[in-house]
C-alpha cells in the first residue's frame, strides 16, 4: 500500500512562528497576560528544533516497527473523511492513556519531563519537546489502532493533527472559553492546570483534544481563580542548556539505580512507579504531595484535585 500523506505540523510551522511572535509582542507590550523570559523561550525553540531532527532521523524506525504489525491487521480501513474522524477520536483516546502513563511511570516521565520543565507557560512551551524519538516504547500504545486496520502513516498524520491542536492551548493570553466548549474540548484553562505544580493540579487533565476523557476517568480538575497555576516541575530545573533539559531525568534515574547497587528488582520498581517513588517507602509522589498539602491546609480537604483527608 503506497500512501502520500502530508505532515500537518510541517504545514503549520509558519503559523506557529507567527503566533509566537504575536504572543511575545502582546505580552511584552502589556496587551496580554503571560510572561516571556528570553533564555527560556530560546531553549524551548531549540528543544522543538531538536525534536524535529530526532523524529526525522528515527521516523523510519517508528514506521518500520508499526508496519511489522500492520501485516496482522484485522480489517482494511480505507483512508476517507469518515475513517479520519473515527481515527482522530480513537487516537485521542489512546493519547490520553499515553499521556497518563508518561506522568505515572518514571521510565516514560524521563522523556515527558522535558515538556514540563519550563517555569513559564506560553506558546514556546508547546514546542519544548523531548529528544527520545520512539525509543522509550510509549509508541507501542498505538498498536491496537494498527492491528484494527488503520495504516501507520494514517495514524502518524492524525497524531500530527492532534499536536497541531495542542499548540494553541499553551498560553495565558486566553482565559476561559464558552462553557459548552470547556465541557468537551481541551482548552488553555484546562491545560494550564495540567502544567501546574500546585498540589491540587498534579497529575490531572491529560487530554490532548477532548477533555471528556479526563471527565470520564476521574482526572479532571478545573482551573480555580483562588489557586492560579504555578508552572514548572516539582524540583525546578533552572537550567537552559538544551542537552540538560532533554536528558536530566534520564541521568537522575541512572544515578538512583547506581546508588541501589546490583538490584535489578529495585531498578524495575523505579522504572514502573511514579516520579518520587523511593524503595524505603518515603515517597514524594503526587499523592503524598497532595496529602501533605491537605494536612497543612485542612480547610482545602475535598476541594477539586485534593483528597478529603
Amino acid at each position: 500500500m503506497r500512501m502520500e500523506i502530508p505532515s500537518p505540523t510541517t504545514i503549520a510551522a509558519p503559523a506557529f512562528v507567527l503566533a509566537v511572535i504575536w504572543e511575545w509582542w502582546a505580552v511584552k507590550t502589556g496587551r496580554a497576560n503571560g510572561k516571556y523570559e528570553t533564555k527560556d523561550a530560546i531553549t524551548s525553540l531549540v528543544m522543538g528544533t531538536g525534536n524535529l531532527v530526532v523524529n526525522t532521523l528515527t521516523g523510519a524506525v517508528a514506521l518500520w516497527m508499526m508496519l511489522l504489525l500492520w501485516k496482522y491487521r484485522l480489517l482494511d480501513i480505507p483512508v476517507t473523511w469518515w475513517s479520519g474522524i473515527l481515527l482522530f477520536v480513537l487516537y485521542d483516546f489512546v493519547y490520553y492513556w499515553k499521556h497518563r502513563l508518561a506522568h505515572r511511570m518514571r521510565w516514560f516521565w524521563m522523556e515527558h519531563v522535558t515538556h514540563h520543565s519550563s517555569l513559564h507557560y506560553n506558546l514556546t512551551t508547546a514546542l519544548r519537546q523531548p529528544w527520545f524519538g520512539p525509543f522509550t516504547g510509549l509508541i507501542w500504545l498505538g498498536v491496537p489502532l494498527v492491528l484494527t486496520g488503520f495504516h501507520p502513516l494514517f495514524i502518524f498524520f492524525v497524531a500530527s493533527l492532534n499536536l497541531v491542536y495542542q499548540f494553541w492551548i499553551h498560553t495565558e493570553v486566553i482565559g476561559k472559553m464558552p462553557g459548552w466548549f470547556e465541557a468537551v474540548m481541551n482548552t488553555p484553562s484546562h491545560h494550564r492546570v495540567h502544567h501546574g505544580i500546585n498540589p491540587r493540579y498534579l497529575d490531572t487533565n491529560y487530554a490532548g483534544v477532548f477533555i471528556i476523557w479526563d471527565r470520564m476517568f476521574g482526572t479532571f480538575v478545573p482551573e480555580l481563580e483562588s489557586d492560579p497555576p504555578v508552572f514548572g516541575i516539582v524540583k525546578p530545573l533552572e537550567n537552559y542548556n538544551p542537552v540538560v533539559v532533554a536528558f536530566h531525568e534520564a541521568g537522575g534515574l541512572a544515578r538512583d539505580c547506581y546508588r541501589d547497587g546490583l538490584r535489578p528488582d529495585r531498578w524495575l520498581r523505579r522504572f514502573i512507579n511514579g516520579p518520587g517513588w523511593q524503595p524505603n517507602g518515603e515517597h514524594n509522589r503526587s499523592a503524598e504531595l497532595k496529602a501533605a498539602y491537605v494536612a497543612e491546609h485542612p480547610d482545602q480537604a475535598g476541594t477539586p484535585g485534593l483528597p478529603k483527608a
